[in-house]
């Protein structure tokens, strides 16, 4: 392990090195992946620095017991090596983790679009219900949500609402939430007490920087538009909502949650270079998911992911076979235990395949 972690060492002294570097500093895709992989670098010195600690306290313990003359020091020997002994594996594991490549991706913001699919006005009330869970989820981060886009749903509700999340590593964490959800309740408009199916589907696109991607302006239509409130009414009467749509690919991205026209077009095209950037990405999660036999991230929109059951309080996440009886918390937000469980998942499937690297 030690071995391993002198290696990674060596890294984090030449990406010291090369951060400060005028050079470096003045090309922005170069600094930003160096400053990352800097924070990463970081967080495997912090733990090689307790590794070489605990490895130490084990020998001094050892050869403390094995001396013996001293019994108060030997009593004190036992301690230490009793806490080495049983640190010493669970940093291990900590270290194989972090030691795991990590997809350059997760440290991306994420721009999120829920769209309410099967189940009329009671699909739409289930999006407006996601977009909750998910905000408060953001806030209990620290991370910071603004609203795209959104068309609202006739009994409340989204037909489908795009917002941006920013903060730390929000890709690798929300990149589990895309799929197709289902919600098995009675709906508000139900007068028969009878349980319905509905769902939304969750797109989670990492947020392309504008070097990740290069749009050519002459590709790109745009259209001014009267952004509009509730029931499709007009709430001014100055063109500021944008609509960009790429005419190579037919991708569409809009914005109207801004008064300054100027504002909604640079939140629509950060909104077109990650559907860009995401096209792309898809394709690679694909082949990843493929070398792996991933179920956890494949990148496949159409899949079921999980079933939210009102009757039974229980949400189902399908991939990893996981049920929980805690329905109402987990609407509320509190959705940090499913996702540390597919992130659990799937680095057990990046170990597997990386063994002989680690």
């Amino acid at each position: 392990m030690l071995d391993k972690l002198q290696i990674v060492k060596q890294r984090f002294d030449e990406v010291s090195d090369l951060i400060i570097q005028p050079d470096i500093i003045s090309d922005q895709k170069r600094y930003v992946e160096l400053t990352r992989e800097y924070k990463d670098l970081r967080i495997l010195m912090d733990k090689r620095n307790a590794y070489i600690e605990l490895t130490n306290n084990l020998k001094e313990a050892e050869e403390v017991i094995a001396d013996g003359s001293d019994p108060e020091m030997v009593e004190m020997a036992k301690t230490q090596y009793d806490e080495a002994k049983e640190g010493i594996p669970k940093l291990e594991e900590e270290i194989k983790v972090l030691l795991i490549p990590k997809d350059p991706e997760d440290a991306k913001n994420a721009v999120v679009e829920l769209r309410a699919g099967t189940g009329g006005d009671e699909a739409s009330i289930f999006a407006g219900d996601l977009f909750r869970m998910y905000t408060k989820y953001c806030e209990s981060k620290g991370w910071s949500v603004s609203t795209v886009d959104f068309s609202e749903g006739t009994n409340g509700g989204f037909k489908e609402i795009q917002f941006e999340v920013t903060g730390d590593d929000v890709y690798g964490t929300l990149k589990f939430e895309a799929g197709v959800h289902r919600v098995q309740r009675v709906p508000q408009t139900e007068t028969q007490g009878r349980v319905h199916t509905s769902a939304a589907t969750v797109m989670v696109f990492p947020e392309a920087e504008e070097f990740d991607v290069e749009i050519d302006p002459k590709d790109v239509r745009i259209d001014y538009f009267c952004s509009s409130g509730p029931g499709g009414q007009s709430v001014n009467t100055t063109y500021s909502a944008v609509r960009l749509t790429h005419e190579p690919t037919g991708l569409v991205a809009q914005c109207q949650d801004q008064k300054s026209q100027h504002k909604n077009k640079e939140k629509a095209f950060k909104v077109l270079r990650s559907r860009l950037y995401d096209l792309e990405l898809a394709k690679k999660q694909e082949e990843d998911a493929a070398k792996r036999g991933s179920m956890v991230s494949s990148g496949d929109r159409s899949a079921k992911i999980r079933t939210y059951n009102y009757p039974q309080g229980r949400v189902t996440d399908h991939r990893i076979g996981l049920t929980l009886y805690d329905l109402q918390n987990i609407v509320n937000g509190d959705i940090q235990k499913i996702i540390d469980e597919l992130q659990l998942a799937e680095n057990t499937e990046k170990l597997k395949a990386s063994d002989d690297v680690i």
